[in-house]
């Protein structure tokens, strides 16, 4: 059942209009102003309201005007209540987004007619707003659920492409926890190179994400490497350091391979930069493309400093793990030459999260 608001100064048009719309079926409260009309719209839900123009304390153009700057109770629909002499007035009330108007004295039909109006539109509107709420929560939910299945999805991708590193790497017995400590080091770098002007808009949160997840590829062109030369326990010969050297091209082939199928995919992309360049040197002097400074890019340029810093931090049948400390003059002696500057610094700001990281991941024989 409809309920109207019937506000008038006048108490016997107030009874009257009253008794009229109780006996169409209608529940009907009664204001004597505006003041007091907003002070009922607050408290019940109301679903027309009958606004006379002429009252004292706050007359129909300010009740219309605060209804209107209201939220809550814009979309209440009004029927201005106007004398034969108020068209301006009523004219005005219409601008402001009155629904209707009703001149006295009453007409019943066309009072009935519209009432019934005006409650039709504003049920049709409320329909309206359900089924769009409605909607909306719906593709709420099937946003989540998509989200959770790509989630889903890449943390699979993730997982099976950390296992195939861990397979090229098994191939080499002395790498122990390498890789989960490498996609350690380049977060930690590429969070703190986030806080600087120079990559602040370089490095973002997807960067971030894919860095960690391609870190492991760095060396899966390894498996195309033959087990003499890789599993050599001395010196590797001029010939045999050739060959190890394509282990860069390799993996970064290998990868171009499956981006030509999958274009666009920048996680693939990263992988390639990072499985072919992280071996070139600041100066130029690495390989396999002797690239030099910012030609480099700059996700193999992390990964470079943490791949330096975990093999002289780590035991290898040709030498014993060198402390922190060592290893960090190591890494600053190279700056600007091997490695980019701003990642050595990078590496100096977070270089208590790399000794956790280098005890947390310890390798087995530890």
């Amino acid at each position: 059942m409809a309920e109207i608001l019937v506000v008038d100064d006048n108490e016997m048009n107030r009874d009257m209009l009253s008794r009229r719309l109780q006996k169409q079926g209608y529940e009907v409260i009664n204001a004597c102003d505006g003041r007091e009309a907003l002070a009922c719209l607050k408290q019940i839900d109301v679903d027309l309201v009958l606004l006379d123009i002429q009252m004292p304390v706050m007359d129909g153009h300010e009740t219309l005007a605060a209804m209107k700057n209201d939220p809550a109770l814009r979309d209440i629909p009004v029927i201005v209540i106007s004398a034969q002499n108020e068209l301006e007035s009523v004219v005005k009330c219409i601008e402001m987004g009155a629904e209707d108007y009703l001149n006295k004295p009453f007409n019943p039909v066309l009072l009935r007619a519209r009432i019934s109006a005006s409650l039709e539109k504003k049920r049709l509107n409320d329909e309206a707003k359900r089924y769009k709420a409605q909607i909306e929560e719906h593709n709420t939910l099937l946003e989540g659920k998509v989200i959770e299945q790509v989630r889903d999805i890449t943390f699979a991708q993730h997982g099976a492409i950390f296992a195939m590193s861990k397979l090229a790497e098994s191939k080499d017995p002395e790498t122990g926890a390498h890789l989960e400590r490498m996609r350690e080091y380049c977060r930690l770098l590429s969070l703190q190179l986030r806080r600087t002007a120079v990559y602040s808009d370089i490095v973002d949160e997807m960067f971030i994400e894919n860095i960690y997840a391609t870190s492991p590829l760095h060396d899966i062109g390894k498996v195309g490497v033959p087990d003499n030369i890789l599993l050599k326990p001395g010196k590797l010969d001029a010939d045999e350091w050739v060959l190890m050297k394509t282990h860069t091209t390799i993996g970064a082939d290998t990868l171009r391979a499956v981006d030509k199928k999958h274009p666009g995919n920048g996680f693939l992309r990263m992988g390639i930069d990072i499985a072919e360049g992280h071996h070139e040197k600041w100066d130029g002097s690495g390989y396999p493309r002797g690239l030099k400074g910012d030609a480099i890019p700059l996700a193999a340029r992390i990964l470079a400093l943490g791949d330096v810093y975990d093999a002289l931090t780590s035991k290898r049948c040709y030498k014993d793990a060198f402390s922190h400390d060592k290893s960090r003059g190591i890494i600053l002696e190279g700056a600007g030459s091997h490695f980019d500057s701003k990642v050595v610094n990078a590496f100096l700001e977070t270089e208590d999260e790399f000794i956790r990281v280098r005890s947390e991941f310890q390798d087995q024989d530890h």
